[in-house]
């Protein structure tokens, strides 16, 4: 799944059907810089890899094939002992860190406009853990759990007003290797 992640126009056709809902190919394409046919390719290859699937049910007609994200959460592996799935690991890993970080720049520039309530929710969070390797995979596990219930895909089991928000939750060491027991 990392590889057929690991492209910038799936990045943002996956982002853009994720925020967006249900979209054609020739929707996508206009967000990917691509073309329809070539925004076709890209969206099979995110279906066979089940990021994405066909949503016919969200069709004005018979002849429109919009697409919907099945997934939005992606945990991204670096070190599984194939060099090719590691690289493009790190590719996703570096690709999400930009988007990322243009959409913090986007915000802090704009940041007055927002209204009171939302400035006081948005922004960034730090923390230190002092935590095991196996307990930080349990803290993982459970963040998922909690953001599990806030995802929302589906745009009905939205509460009124809800907004997307991006998050990311980093998790590097403040300890040098050498100092593991």
């Amino acid at each position: 799944m990392m590889r057929a992640m690991a492209h910038p126009a799936r990045i943002a056709i996956w982002s853009f059907l994720g925020l967006h809902g249900p979209a054609t190919a020739t929707e996508c394409a206009e967000v990917a810089g691509l073309s329809p046919s070539a925004c076709s390719y890209h969206l099979r290859t995110l279906a066979r890899y089940g990021v994405i699937e066909e949503d016919p049910d969200s069709a004005a007609d018979g002849r429109q094939r919009p697409w919907r994200v099945r997934i939005m959460s992606v945990n991204i592996e670096t070190n599984t002992g194939d060099p090719a799935v590691d690289l493009a690991g790190r590719i996703l890993g570096d690709a999400v860190r930009a988007e990322t970080d243009r959409t913090r720049v986007q915000y802090l520039s704009q940041q007055e406009e927002y209204p009171e309530d939302w400035q006081h929710a948005l922004g960034t969070n730090q923390d230190v853990a002092y935590v095991t390797a196996q307990e930080l995979t349990e803290l993982q596990a459970r963040l998922q759990e909690v953001m599990d219930d806030y995802r929302r895909l589906d745009p009905a089991a939205r509460s009124a007003g809800a907004q997307p928000v991006w998050l990311t939750l980093d998790k590097y060491p403040l300890f040098k290797p050498e100092e593991t027991q």
